[in-house]
């Protein structure tokens, strides 16, 4: 009962309509959603996972852009709110034909839409969507700017192992230029209490980066050497505009943590990686599936938060909403 009501106290925090991005967050507000997400995991071990949260709400899922995980855990997320779904993809739609987006959406919304998630190629879609529509929008992902429900996944994970996020040296590692991911995370870190390092290749780790309050370099060994927490990222081939390195293997042989490294590390370092995770590139298979990667527990945790942003947004407060049954 004590935990619930603090998480009641937590809620009031949040009065966001949208979810964006995370640069606009306070710590408050992503801590307020990390406690609601910290309910709803329960909700997810027991024998029945659906709460009627959501009943009678219809949440659109306009993924304009391809995507496999983050879809899934969306609708998953979705139907255990209880929530009604539609899943739009460009690939079946009018956008195919010449539709814009904002003809797509208001369509839709003409259909007493309630939520509507997006996942676009172009950054600052969601925004835009939030601006010409009543419906709430969530971010799922926009260009190289933000994946907001990722970072949110990810420190809870942290905090969930950690037991809290400030103070923690945080490595990433990769391509960062290209990576909505390494934007999220970055601000989401850095707002909780974290210290973050970027590592990679210099053309894809630019020194502008410690205007986000960063610490950049291009030495692996020494971004790994004091890393509480290794998150790392692939490379955005899909994004760039040309070649940023001379090839797979010699990233791979500057960059890639295997056995060896994993040996300069704290032996309690954390191992995170968002997916789809390029084996053999930018880490082994064996670190990849081996007792300090929590790569599996960022799944499972990413369907709480996600659960718990679809929550918020609708303008849930009440506790006993989540412990329904």
């Amino acid at each position: 009962m004590g935990s619930m009501a603090k998480t009641g106290e937590s809620l009031m925090a949040w009065n966001r309509k949208h979810l964006l991005d995370i640069e606009s967050l306070t710590a408050e507000e992503i801590t307020t959603v990390l406690d609601t997400a910290l309910a709803f995991k329960a909700v997810g071990e027991r024998a029945i996972k659906k709460v009627p949260a959501l009943r009678g709400k219809t949440v659109v899922n306009l993924f304009v852009e391809p995507s496999t995980r983050t879809r899934t855990s969306f609708e998953l997320a979705e139907q255990r709110l209880s929530a009604d779904i539609i899943n739009f993809t460009a690939e079946a739609s009018s956008l195919k034909k010449g539709e814009t987006l904002k003809d797509t959406a208001r369509n839709l919304e003409a259909m007493n839409v309630d939520v509507i998630v997006i996942r676009h190629s172009a950054s600052g879609a969601p925004h835009f969507l939030s601006r010409v529509l009543n419906a709430h929008v969530v971010n799922a992902g926009d260009g190289a700017h933000e994946h907001p429900t990722q970072a949110l996944l990810d420190v809870f994970t942290i905090r969930e192992k950690k037991g809290s996020i400030a103070g923690l040296n945080v490595t990433i590692l990769g391509d960062i230029l290209y990576s909505r991911v390494a934007r999220s995370d970055i601000w989401a870190l850095t707002k909780l209490g974290a210290k973050v390092t970027l590592c990679g290749p210099a053309t894809l780790v630019p020194k502008t980066f410690e205007q986000m309050g960063c610490r950049v370099t291009h030495n692996m060994e020494e971004a790994i050497r004091d890393a509480d927490v290794i998150n790392l990222l692939r490379i955005q081939h899909e994004r760039q505009r040309k070649t940023m390195f001379p090839s797979i293997n010699e990233y791979s042989r500057l960059f890639g943590l295997d056995r060896q490294r994993l040996g300069q590390t704290k032996p309690d370092a954390l191992i995170m990686h968002p997916g789809p995770i390029n084996r053999g590139v930018e880490i082994d298979s064996d670190i990849a599936d081996g007792e300090r990667s929590v790569v599996l527990q960022q799944v499972t945790n990413g369907l709480a938060v996600r659960m718990a942003v679809l929550f918020l947004v609708n303008g849930g407060k009440d506790p006993q909403e989540i412990s329904a049954n």
